[in-house]
């Protein structure tokens, strides 16, 4: 029998309605495909009254996510932020004929926090080559993992260079680790050097720590200052601490001759960012990005990247760092 026109609106009505309610005995088109999500995308956006804390874990704590990432990790000293560095040594970058080391601005990295409600959150940054993007990209939502900000932290370099930054809330994160790790087999990152003993900086380490009015570190050839929000900074209804790369990160990568390129970028917030511009622009040195890498940080937090070629400069950015509310991590 022939449907009539009332009749086949109403099955055709009855069809749209199934494909907007779940549970209609039918399947997405690729659905079953997909792997697990890793990344809960509502945890603690606007709905956490009270942030959810970190706790301290132990070096034993992060074997499984050790060996889901291929490399080792860090345990920051108060215990709370676990953190794998992926630098990228196979690179040869420079900017303004300077070559830069893979501590100074090409070091990917991923940092764990435990929390008190059990959960795990991440937060990483990942440093591709420009054909590398797309498939970085792919690899982090193929498996859910979010990312949160997409952009360079340097001016003229060659060659092209992008960093995504990265975030990840669950309760496996050794799930979170693995799908982090296929990203990164998208890139030639390699596997990690045995450590040794770094070289002479050949700074004035003293004067930079007097004009910084705190005291640096070396790592891998570089002289480094980390600065913390002096307020309580949460993502996604989770506190979050310098560790996990909310901080102000100033790096002094000596050239020679008493010289060094200097290259970083400030946490601030909206009040601060033209305090911060000025403060450096006074000093002679150059803005090179301005934007976020959370989505959901409060207080609203922007970072501004940097760079400079002249280790007398270390005043200028000790004004920048007053010009916002930090102290030394």
């Amino acid at each position: 029998m022939t449907a009539t026109p009332r009749v086949r609106r109403m099955a055709v009505a009855a069809v749209v309605a199934c494909g907007l309610v779940a549970g209609c005995g039918t399947t997405m088109t690729g659905q079953a495909a997909q792997p697990a999500r890793v990344h809960d995308q509502h945890q603690g956006q606007g709905t956490q009254v009270q942030p959810i804390d970190m706790v301290k874990t132990t070096e034993a704590d992060w074997q499984q996510v050790t060996r889901a990432l291929g490399r080792p990790g860090k345990l920051s000293a108060d215990g709370t932020v676990y953190r794998v560095g992926f630098p990228r040594s196979d690179l040869q970058v420079t900017s303004y004929g300077v070559r830069i080391k893979p501590p100074f601005a090409l070091g990917s990295y991923a940092a764990f926090a435990r929390y008190a409600d059990g959960s795990t959150m991440v937060m990483g940054d990942l440093v591709v080559t420009e054909p590398e993007l797309p498939e970085v990209t792919d690899a982090l939502q193929r498996r859910g993992i979010a990312q949160t900000a997409v952009h360079k932290h340097l001016l003229a370099h060659e060659p092209e260079v992008w960093w995504s930054h990265l975030h990840a809330t669950g309760r496996d994160p050794v799930a979170i680790a693995r799908a982090i790790r296929s990203a990164l087999d998208q890139t030639a990152t390699p596997a990690p050097a045995a450590p040794s003993s770094p070289p002479p900086l050949g700074l004035d380490t003293q004067r930079i720590d007097a004009a910084l009015g705190a005291k640096g570190t070396q790592e891998g050839g570089i002289y480094r200052f980390s600065f913390a929000r002096k307020e309580t900074i949460t993502s996604h209804g989770r506190v979050v601490n310098a560790a996990m790369g909310v901080n102000t990160a100033l790096n002094f990568q000596p050239t020679g001759g008493g010289k060094a390129a200097i290259n970083g970028d400030f946490v601030m917030t909206a009040g601060e960012v033209q305090k911060v511009i000025q403060a450096l622009r006074r000093g002679g040195i150059d803005i090179v990005e301005v934007h976020q890498h959370a989505l959901d940080d409060q207080p609203r937090l922007f970072y501004m990247h940097f760079w400079a070629h002249a280790v007398r400069l270390a005043g200028a950015l000790r004004a920048a760092v007053q010009a916002s509310a930090v102290k030394p991590a």
